[in-house]
């Protein structure tokens, strides 16, 4: 039983298997991305994940760990600075893989191993926003108006029996017009009346001149 032995043979020694991942390790910090087969892309991610779980700790022993591992010491140093801000306080998950199909000569699946950042996480949960082309607002604008103009538009039909209604209506009134003429006296009606009363004082005044004549024809005879 093979217990307590983690990891991929990949048909190698263990020396060979190590210093292999050692240089893999150390350019997958230099270019932040590499180009190698699916089954070594897998097993360096384990050895990735475990050198930036040391440069997030970043005390003296993880450092030392770290340089006996990474081949370069600037990588080393370069890891310890920015590991807090470009990993963030995420536990894990700081590598991705993209297959990338197979390769020409043996036909072996090919996978891109790249880092993940900070800013691609946070670029990734909130996209940025398509500004909304500024006709659109007056196409709603335009609709709304057409809407509303086929509103004003339509008048609904008044059936038989309310016209009847109306018409009933109508008549009433102008018969309580006539009626009580006093009620809805304006100013023309106010002229009428003025003019009813002046009559009989023109009727009263020529009958007194017909008396004044006819007592002076009197007196004459």
């Amino acid at each position: 039983m093979r217990h307590r032995k983690a990891g991929v043979k990949l048909n190698m020694t263990s020396s060979h298997r190590q210093a292999m991942f050692r240089n893999m390790v150390t350019s997958l910090f230099k270019y932040d991305r590499i180009k190698t087969t699916d089954a070594k892309a897998k097993e360096l991610r384990r050895w990735a994940d475990h050198m930036i779980t040391l440069a997030k700790r970043g005390d003296l022993h993880a450092r030392r760990q770290a340089m006996s591992v990474i081949r370069e010491k600037n990588v080393v140093h370069k890891l310890f600075e920015e590991a807090s801000e470009r990993f963030g306080s995420v536990a894990g998950g700081y590598t991705r893989l993209v297959k990338l199909g197979r390769r020409p000569g043996d036909s072996a699946p090919v996978s891109l191993i790249e880092l993940i950042t900070q800013e691609s996480r946070d670029k990734k949960k909130k996209p940025a926003k398509k500004a909304k082309p500024a006709a659109a607002p007056k196409a709603k604008e335009k609709a709304v108006a057409k809407d509303a103009a086929g509103a004003v538009e339509v008048t609904p039909a008044v059936p038989d029996a309310d016209a009847a209604d109306v018409v009933e209506a109508a008549t009433e009134e102008k018969t309580q017009v006539a009626a009580d003429p006093e009620e809805t006296s304006g100013p023309a009606e106010a002229v009428d009346a003025q003019a009813d009363e002046a009559v009989p004082e023109k009727a009263e005044t020529e009958a007194a001149a017909a008396e004044e004549q006819k007592e002076s024809k009197d007196k004459s005879e």
